[in-house]
Order: structure tokens, then C-alpha cells, then sequence
């Protein structure tokens, strides 16, 4: 749980980046790519990360840009990222103008609940975590190379001149 804006803002720096090496990856072909027929795409699953930064934040009283809570699935992987990158962008110049340390402890109506500004920073990083991770899976699946995120990913330890660990 975040006690400081500098302690979310620090973490947003690394997370909202992972997510944006992502879907940076993502080509336009890939955004179909779904584990069964019917199932979330890639796309989809970028899409909703992309979304949820507005739609979230927004139930606390900022006024993060991006896209609408409906809006269809954009049709090309550019515009996916590039929401995504206006979100985050957005939300750290509202809560840097908007909040205090102070304005952690609030709580606001959240899907019913009540929760703590830091507990919603805290769900909104999870949120994305998880979803990237499906998105992982995917983006192999689709053909796609899959930047590292926590560490190198496999093609990743090459370039360093080393075998990747035995898994």
C-alpha cells in the first residue's frame, strides 16, 4: 500500500513502463490473437489495461483523459498504445495537481465498496500486472518476441551474451 504520492508515482514509473514495452510489441495482426475462439484477444486484453486508467481514477474525482469506458476496441495496435501512454501520462499530472499524501488515506465508492485512494493505486497496478500477463501468453502464441518485464525474457538473455536459465 502506497503511504506517499512519491511512493505510487516511483512505482507507476516502472509498471505503466512494462505495460507500455507491451503494447509497444503488439502489431496489428497480433490484436486477434485469442487462447480459444470466443475468448478475450490481445487486442481486448490491451484495450481494457488502456481503459481502465480513466475509468478507475475518474471514480476518485480526477479527471484522467483516455478512452471511454465503451469505446470499441480501437482496430490497430498504435492507437491502443498510444491511449494507454495518454492515460498514464494523464494520471500522474492529476494526482501530482490534485492530491496530497493526505488524499491516500480518502476513501471513495468503488464498485460498491469503499476504498482508499492507496488501495485504488494498489488495485489499478494489479490490475494491469495480471493482464499482462495473459497478454504474454498471447503475444508467444501470436509470434511475437516478449519484452522483459521483471527480468530478461528468453530472447532477451542472448543479447546479454548468456544462456537463458533452465525453467
Amino acid at each position: 500500500m502506497y503511504r506517499t504520492l512519491d511512493d505510487f508515482l516511483g512505482h507507476w514509473a516502472h509498471e505503466s513502463a512494462s505495460t507500455q514495452s507491451l503494447l509497444d510489441t503488439l502489431t496489428d495482426a497480433s490484436l486477434t490473437q485469442a487462447v480459444v475462439p470466443g475468448g478475450r484477444t490481445l487486442g481486448r486484453l490491451g484495450w481494457h489495461i488502456a481503459q481502465t486508467v480513466p475509468e478507475m481514477m475518474n471514480k476518485t474525482g480526477l479527471q484522467v483523459t483516455g478512452l471511454g469506458e465503451h469505446d470499441p476496441v480501437p482496430a490497430t495496435a498504435a492507437a491502443i498504445a498510444g491511449a494507454y501512454r495518454a492515460a498514464s501520462r494523464s494520471l500522474v499530472e492529476q494526482v501530482r495537481a490534485r492530491w496530497t499524501d493526505a488524499s491516500l488515506s480518502q476513501e471513495d465508492d468503488m464498485y460498491g465498496e469503499r476504498w482508499t485512494r492507496a488501495m485504488t493505486l494498489s488495485a489499478l497496478v494489479s490490475h494491469q500486472i495480471h493482464h499482462r500477463g495473459q497478454m504474454t501468453v498471447l503475444m508467444r502464441q501470436a509470434g511475437l518476441v516478449v519484452p522483459g518485464v521483471y527480468g530478461p525474457a528468453e530472447q532477451e538473455w542472448a543479447t546479454m551474451g548468456m544462456q537463458p536459465p533452465p525453467v
